[in-house]
């Protein structure tokens, strides 16, 4: 039967790594060999997949198509073979695409959890930012992705939980005096530490500062959330953080205090998300179940049963 999995292997690797010659040394095949193949599937069934150019190659529309079929076709045949040398219970595998600021204090509870409920399912996790997070959960890399749901629009969405924020100030900060919510009229004037632009936060802090006459440092965007508490511990400015590294474990941080925001519009969803031309996927509904339940747990407020 053609195309071959190892043909649609070679496309899926050109694609990851956009150009020929570095996808032939991770197959080691060589070069004109890998060409020939893709060439060979492109002419049999009448479309281009690839467009080449100096630069590199270009995935086309129909290619990205046929990328995306061919990777759900190889994590079946991967699940297929681990099912099959597997001890444990079938129960399937979900990829899962997952936000830096929600993965490392969440996820470790509720693997436990979708564990004890079903122990063959297995969950790939990977975190990224929202923006590589939509560009995973179109092309097929990730089955799932959990993030924030206004920023993945034409996708099936079950909210979870609603996320209040912190601030993160010096210890000898003003603000680290009180124990009370933080209100829009205590951060006027002042400087807003956030995240690079590429993560839906930095988009949260950017408004709420204009709406509290503040305004953000764009001389530093931090890439992790203890970069940025890092630098309100310096005094250069007030980090804006989610009430799960908050409670997980900014409170824990000695350099840094912590109060939470009393700002209505100083809070984020948190949504599990999938394509809207897929039906619910083997142990999504045992997931979604789990991450309510550990977040109920948390003291987060759920969205749903």
């Amino acid at each position: 039967m053609r195309p071959t999995l190892r043909q649609l292997e070679y496309i899926v690797t050109v694609s990851r790594l956009g150009r020929f010659s570095l996808a032939a040394d991770v197959l080691n095949v060589s070069q004109p060999s890998l060409s020939a193949q893709i060439a060979t599937v492109e002419q049999e069934l009448g479309v281009r997949i690839f467009d080449r150019n100096r630069g590199g190659v270009q995935v086309t529309a129909k290619g990205e198509d046929f990328i995306s079929r061919a990777q759900k076709i190889i994590a079946e045949v991967k699940d297929l073979r681990h099912a099959m040398s597997s001890d444990l219970p079938v129960g399937g595998r979900l990829r899962l695409g997952v936000l830096p600021s929600i993965g490392p204090y969440l996820l470790p509870q509720v693997i436990k959890e979708v564990h004890r409920l079903r122990p063959g399912l297995r969950i790939v996790v990977r975190e990224e930012n929202t923006r590589d997070l939509e560009q995973g959960l179109k092309t097929g890399r990730f089955d799932l992705i959990l993030s924030t749901p206004e920023d993945h629009p034409n996708t099936v969405q079950q909210r979870l939980f609603n996320e209040t924020l912190w601030v993160a100030v010096a210890v000898d900060d003003l603000l680290a005096r009180g124990l009370q919510g933080v209100a829009a009229q205590d951060l006027q004037n002042r400087l807003f530490l956030t995240l690079d632009q590429s993560h839906r936060l930095s988009r949260i802090v950017y408004a709420l500062a204009a709406e509290c006459g503040g305004v953000v440092s764009d001389e530093y965007e931090g890439t992790t959330l203890d970069s940025i508490v890092l630098m309100a511990a310096s005094g250069v400015g007030v980090a804006i953080l989610p009430d799960l590294y908050a409670r997980r474990q900014g409170i824990y941080r000695d350099e840094v205090r912590l109060r939470p925001l009393s700002i209505p519009n100083a809070n984020r969803d948190i949504a599990l998300l999938s394509r809207n031309t897929e039906s619910p996927l083997p142990g999504q509904t045992v997931l979604t179940e789990s991450l309510r339940s550990v977040a109920r747990n948390m003291g987060l407020s759920v969205i749903g049963p």
